[in-house]
């Protein structure tokens, strides 16, 4: 059984089953040309919120290769999750900028003001890789499923080949699910890696 803080703003409701730690074990296997990418991780995910309308998001993973012999820390990713939705006078930014209207809370009937007719509400994930690589990421969660694919991907100059990715989370049974799948080093699109992982 989860429990759901109480003292969320209202923008947090929908998201507010993914807020803690979570921690496990996934799979990697990916085709790179005529090789096969494959292995075990430990991963662990951080969900936390300081008051704002968003999600603050971390998440590492260390390689444990098939027979559990080497350890080799992968990327490491941070960002924000949230609904998504137009900005307002009341809202503060860009930048440092401060709000240019009075501050208004917003309530329950202005979130659900977002809800798609399937029941889902739109969300935006930002998230920066340890390794250069930046992702902005649209889609939607709809209870305890979360769907997500990238918009835009932003690589340093030494990156290697990354070119679109998408990601599903789902809450089964107590534990958070999730299925990352990529474009990279000239594989399209397809399943990369997957894990399950519990609240710790």
């Amino acid at each position: 059984m989860l429990d759901l803080p109480t003292d969320l703003p209202a923008d947090l409701a929908p998201l507010a089953w993914l807020i803690g730690v979570w921690a496990g074990t996934g799979v990697i296997d990916y085709p790179v040309g005529d090789e096969r990418l494959q292995g075990e991780f430990v991963h662990r995910v951080s969900f936390s919120h300081d008051g704002g309308p968003y999600l603050n998001y971390s998440g590492t993973a260390t390689f444990t290769g098939e027979d559990q012999a080497v350890s080799i820390p992968l990327i490491a990713e941070t960002g924000f999750w949230r609904l998504s939705r137009p900005a307002s006078a009341a809202d503060p930014g860009p930048a440092l900028l401060p709000p240019q209207a009075d501050v208004v809370t917003r309530t329950v009937d202005d979130v659900e003001s977002l809800r798609a007719a399937n029941g889902a509400f739109p969300i935006e994930v930002s998230l920066a890789h340890s390794d250069g690589m930046l992702e902005l990421y649209l889609g939607e969660i709809n209870g305890p499923r979360v769907d997500i694919a990238s918009d835009a991907v932003v690589r340093a100059a030494g990156t290697k080949d990354y070119g679109a990715a998408s990601r599903m989370y789902g809450l089964v049974d107590g534990h958070m699910l999730w299925a990352w799948d990529i474009a990279a080093l000239g594989t399209p699109l397809r399943a990369h890696a997957s894990a399950r992982l519990a609240k710790v």
